[in-house]
């Protein structure tokens, strides 16, 4: 928290001014092009990496980043605070892409590789319930080698959750229009590598200037 207000402070007297002018901007309104799911963990941060900019992001954190599953009305079966920053993002910001970012070492999905039946709190045990069916279908692709590797649950989990975003009616209408894109990402903390899921190679590639220059020749002019 010291760390957090000398920031602040620092921020006030050397690097105010510099962005004066973007925030008077963005005072008048926010227009990001992505809404970007992501885990809590204080480590990922993605305005790091993805060198992003104020205003460049509609941002939803929370742990495991999950997303839970909306039923047929269209309504979240679970905690809605996901599902209305979906609809917000959709139908008043008009995002057009989506992204759901993971990352190793992720203590959600240790705890979910652990056995979440046996987590002490019952809110985070009740919570992982929505990355579950991931662990089933890795555990019955292993049967027998042992333990789950979490790692690996994270990558998996980060497609799970694009398939709940997918379902939601404000997602599902502009996909059928192609008029949205969704994708993947997954956040190596030890190498500082990012990962793009390529849904024709099926698998997490790192974006490197090769895989960076092919997945932006494949985005719309104004994506």
């Amino acid at each position: 928290m010291r760390k957090l207000i000398r920031g602040i402070m620092e921020f006030r007297r050397t690097r105010r001014a510099d962005y004066a002018e973007t925030f008077a901007q963005l005072a008048l309104g926010q227009r990001p092009d992505v809404l970007l799911i992501a885990c809590s963990d204080s480590r990922v941060a993605v305005n790091v990496f993805g060198s992003t900019d104020p205003g460049d992001a509609f941002v939803v954190r929370n742990v495991g980043n999950l997303v839970p599953p909306s039923d047929e009305s269209g309504r979240s079966t679970a905690d809605e605070s996901e599902a209305s920053a979906l609809e917000y993002a959709t139908l008043v910001l008009g995002v057009k892409h989506i992204v759901v970012c993971g990352h190793s070492d992720c203590g959600a999905m240790k705890a979910l590789a652990a056995g979440r039946q046996d987590f002490p709190a019952p809110n985070l045990r009740s919570w992982l319930r929505h990355a579950e069916p991931v662990l089933r279908r890795l555990a019955a692709q292993g049967a027998g080698s042992g333990a789950v590797d979490p790692n690996e649950l994270s990558r998996r989990n980060v497609l799970h959750q694009l398939e709940h975003v997918a379902g939601y009616p404000s997602v599902k209408e502009r996909l059928a229009r192609g008029e949205m894109t969704l994708h993947g990402l997954w956040f190596d903390i030890r190498h500082t590598d990012v990962y793009y899921y390529d849904a024709e190679a099926q698998a997490f590639k790192v974006i490197d200037d090769v895989e960076g220059a092919r997945i932006l020749s494949k985005l719309p002019e104004d994506g």
